[in-house]
């Protein structure tokens, strides 16, 4: 299939829409029309060459939504047709990490997911004849991507595929990291500092979890409305007060939170 993609040539410079050639899927792979995608910001840390994985040429994206257009040899659990979203992580169920309650950081084909390639260590994008690698195992800024079948998750055929694509790397980090890493408790104090697409999706799990007191930071106050909106109890912007923010809060809270997440990608915070 030929079809338009956004190709970064090389480290530090934009993107350039290029027409590419998207082979069809081998055995244990699936193709798919990308419906939706959407910017993660670890995209554009890859295309800055701060990346110390960044491989180039390549497509970036890993927040995307579609429709299955073909599966390769072996495909038993997808069918042309089918809505899914791609997983930068994959889930083979058979490998030591997925079958640890501890973790799902399937190990299965990392080692040539890491190098922008299929697990046969080969790739599926070529442009202009020279190869083009695979990003994250999903290069969702194409309209047609392959990726391997343990890497797809099949969703209802009618959600708004503009909006689940998120689902793909913002929502389920931010939900997942109070749900499932911090294992937030009812009756428990958060704050949740950075009020971006993770930070919200933090609120979500927080409330999920039955947080009594969600609270949000950040020095954006055009965010707070949306922040109540997904749960947030109450919301405070550090450049209001001459003090640190961590004072404050530990004032507010009557000794600190129960749970503080950082959704900025800034460690000093």
């Amino acid at each position: 299939i030929k079809c338009k993609a956004a190709v970064a040539w090389e480290a530090g410079k934009p993107v350039s829409i290029e027409e590419v050639e998207v082979a069809p899927p081998k055995a244990h792979e699936v193709r798919i029309k990308i419906i939706a995608t959407a910017v993660c910001h670890t995209d554009a840390y890859t295309l800055s060459g701060a990346d110390p994985e960044g491989s180039f040429p390549v497509i970036l994206g890993h927040e995307g939504a579609g429709i299955v257009e073909s599966v390769g040899e072996g495909v038993t659990k997808l069918k042309a047709g089918d809505t899914v979203i791609p997983l930068y992580i994959p889930q083979c169920g058979e490998c030591k990490f997925c079958l640890n309650p501890q973790t799902n950081l399937c190990q299965k084909i990392r080692t040539t997911q890491g190098k922008g390639l299929m697990p046969d260590g080969t790739s599926r994008f070529t442009c202009k004849g020279k190869t083009i690698l695979h990003y994250m195992g999903t290069s969702t800024f194409s309209e047609y991507t392959v990726v391997a079948d343990i890497s797809v998750a099949k969703i209802d055929p009618l959600a708004p595929l503009d909006k689940v694509c998120l689902l793909g790397c913002g929502v389920s980090t931010g939900y997942g990291a109070a749900v499932n890493t911090a294992k937030v408790e009812p009756g428990s104090t958060c704050a949740i500092f950075g009020l971006g697409g993770v930070g919200l999706a933090v609120i979500m799990g927080c409330k999920v979890a039955g947080a009594s007191r969600i609270i949000g930071v950040d020095i954006n106050k055009d965010k707070f409305a949306k922040a109540k909106e997904f749960g947030a109890s109450e919301c405070i912007n550090p450049q209001d007060f001459s003090k640190p923010i961590q004072e404050v809060l530990i004032e507010m809270t009557d000794g600190g939170v129960d749970y503080s997440f950082e959704c900025i990608g800034n460690v000093k915070v």
